[in-house]
């Protein structure tokens, strides 16, 4: 480790939640090289870091609410100018993160060639892997390092009492049914919950409750609603211990890819070459094949910009019926 003279190392990452997980080999490479690193990331992301090995201070950025606009960041770039950070490294590649750094005074300020905002860089650096992560890990020159999600002892001791006292069984099926683009979102996971004879836990944020409530409605007595329940890492403890996450191109997914959880990734809108998709050896990615539409969008608009939606409607649900009675067969033995 080279230590961290001349002041400590920075990291302005205020993507999505999916995006910040997909953000730990760069912290971990960073970590190794400079010793631990300050985030600033958002309310919603914040508590998945503070428990990483990787990260000394967690700096909290609501820039869509107390702290949005030019005075928010204004606030904050005299805040971290006060830290006398050496170096910044911007993976979110918006003028935003670039000038929040550029105004706190921060001497080296690393980004990629091909953000918008790369005129404020005084470093730049290409973008280089099939794999978001290996991507943002591209940002340190450094290679190897995996996704990852600091739990503490805590964090499994919850996870564990919440399972215990639903009667959980050892071997379940986690569900997240949720994403906030609303064009991503599967809709037969209360089909799939019923097709299936396997204990079903839901997992997603408070805003996927009503989808839980139909999941668990439909599955007679073999589920239960974890979403909105739990925070966040016992969430990711709770989908650790699963056989199998089924899950959409949302956070969820990246979770279980830094647990360790086999994934079966349903995309509609978007596609495996965008570099999100389900990287380990069990993992399947379930989508509706070739459509003329399909990607519509890098994220996936909230309604289909035809109307009828094929790239979910057309996933049928025996596939992953099968997809998961397959792999928790494995999880078995």
């Amino acid at each position: 480790m080279a230590g961290a003279a001349g002041g400590p190392t920075l990291v302005i990452q205020t993507a999505f939640l999916g995006d910040v997980v997909l953000t730990t080999p760069l912290l971990q490479a960073l970590a190794a090289e400079h010793g631990p690193v300050d985030v600033v990331t958002t309310p919603g992301a914040a508590a998945l870091l503070e428990a990483d090995p990787a990260v000394r201070r967690v700096i909290r950025y609501d820039k869509h609410g107390e702290a949005r606009g030019l005075r928010g960041i204004v606030v904050l770039a005299r805040e971290l100018r006060a830290t006398g950070y050496r170096r910044a490294y911007l993976p979110h590649r918006s003028w935003r993160s670039a000038a929040i750094a550029w105004l706190a005074g921060i001497t080296e300020r690393i980004g990629f060639d091909d953000a918008p905002a790369r005129l404020l860089y005084t470093t730049r650096r290409r973008r280089a892997g099939a794999h978001e992560s290996d991507r943002l890990l591209a940002l340190s020159g450094a290679a190897g390092y995996p996704v990852s999600v600091g739990l503490s002892g805590d964090d499994e001791a919850s996870a564990e009492a919440w399972l215990i006292a639903r009667d959980v069984p050892r071997h379940f099926v986690a569900m997240a049914p949720g994403s906030i683009w609303g064009t991503k979102r599967w809709g037969r996971f209360a089909e799939l919950a019923a097709a299936i004879e396997h204990f079903v836990v839901v997992v997603g944020g408070p805003e996927d409750r009503d989808l839980g409530r139909e999941i668990v409605a439909a599955a007679s007595g073999r589920a239960v609603n974890a979403a909105g329940a739990l925070p966040l890492r016992a969430a990711a403890a709770v989908i650790a211990r699963a056989g199998v996450l089924v899950t959409n191109d949302s956070a969820p997914l990246h979770l279980a890819q830094a647990v360790g959880t086999p994934t079966i990734a349903v995309f509609g809108p978007t596609v495996k070459e965008f570099g999100f998709g389900p990287r380990g050896p069990d993992d399947l990615l379930i989508d509706a094949g070739a459509l003329p539409c399909r990607p519509c969008s890098t994220h996936g608009p909230q309604r289909c910009p035809l109307g009828h939606h094929r790239c979910m409607t057309d996933i049928a649900v025996e596939p992953v019926a099968l997809a998961t009675d397959r792999i928790m067969t494995r999880h078995h033995e």
